[in-house]
C-alpha cells in the first residue's frame, strides 16, 4: 500500500481535491472529519480543550465551538500551540490506526491522509508521497472570502496562521494548481493518481 499525505494552505481547494483522488479509487481520511469527532461531548480530546480555554469554548450541544475556538488561538501563537499539543497527537494516532486498517484489507491501496498542518507539525515525514494544493493569493482571499463571511482582518489571520503556499510546494513530490477550473484541476489529478496507483502496486 503507497501511503500519501495530501496537504495545502487554507481555501487552496484541498478538500476537492482530495474528493478527486477518491472518485478515480483512492482512499481519504480527512483530519478535519477527525477533530470533528475528537470534539464530540464524552471524548477526553473535548474535555481537554474546555480544560485548557474555558468553558465558553463549549456549545450548547457539548461540542467545542470551533468558531469561538478559532478567534482564540488564531492571533495567539501560545494558544494555537497549547491547541495543538492537545489535538495532534489524537488526530495522528487515528490516521495511523486507519492506513495500518487499510494496508491490512487493501494491500495495493493508495491510502491518503488529508491534513492542513501536515508539513507545519512534521508529519508529512509518515507518508512515502506528498501531494501539496497550490492556489493564487488573491484566489485564496477570494474563495476564503465567499464560504466564511470573514472580515479582511480575520481572513489575513488565517492566513498568516498557516505556513504560505510556496513554502510548502517545497516540500511535495507532487504540487496540484488549482487557480483554474475543474476540469485543469482534475486533468493534474488524473496525472498524479496515474503515478500513485503504480507506485502502490508494487
Amino acid at each position: 500500500m503507497l501511503r500519501v499525505g495530501l496537504t495545502g494552505g487554507i481555501a487552496s481547494g484541498k478538500s476537492t481535491v482530495g474528493r478527486m483522488f477518491v472518485e478515480l479509487g483512492a482512499r481519504l481520511i480527512d483530519a478535519d472529519a477527525i477533530v470533528h469527532d475528537l470534539f464530540r461531548p464524552g471524548e477526553p480530546v473535548n474535555q481537554a480543550v474546555v480544560d485548557a480555554f474555558g468553558a465558553r469554548v463549549r456549545a450548547g450541544d457539548g461540542t467545542i465551538d470551533r468558531t469561538v475556538l478559532g478567534e482564540l488561538v488564531f492571533n495567539n501563537p501560545q494558544a494555537r500551540e497549547r491547541l495543538n499539543s492537545i489535538v495532534h497527537p489524537a488526530v495522528i494516532q487515528k490516521q495511523q490506526d486507519w492506513l495500518d486498517d487499510l494496508a491490512l484489507a487493501d494491500p495495493n491501496a493508495v491510502g491518503i491522509v488529508d491534513a492542513a498542518l501536515m508539513i507545519e507539525v512534521g508529519t508529512y515525514r509518515n507518508y512515502e508521497k506528498l501531494i501539496v494544493v497550490v492556489c493564487t493569493a488573491d484566489e485564496q482571499r477570494k474563495r476564503l472570502r465567499q464560504r466564511s463571511g470573514l472580515s479582511d482582518e480575520q481572513i489575513d489571520a488565517r492566513i498568516r496562521s498557516q505556513m504560505p503556499m510556496e513554502e510548502k510546494a517545497k516540500y511535495a513530490d507532487y504540487v496540484i494548481d488549482n487557480s483554474g477550473s475543474l476540469e485543469e484541476t482534475r486533468r493534474q489529478v488524473e496525472s498524479v493518481f496515474a503515478e500513485l496507483k503504480a507506485l502502490s502496486m508494487r
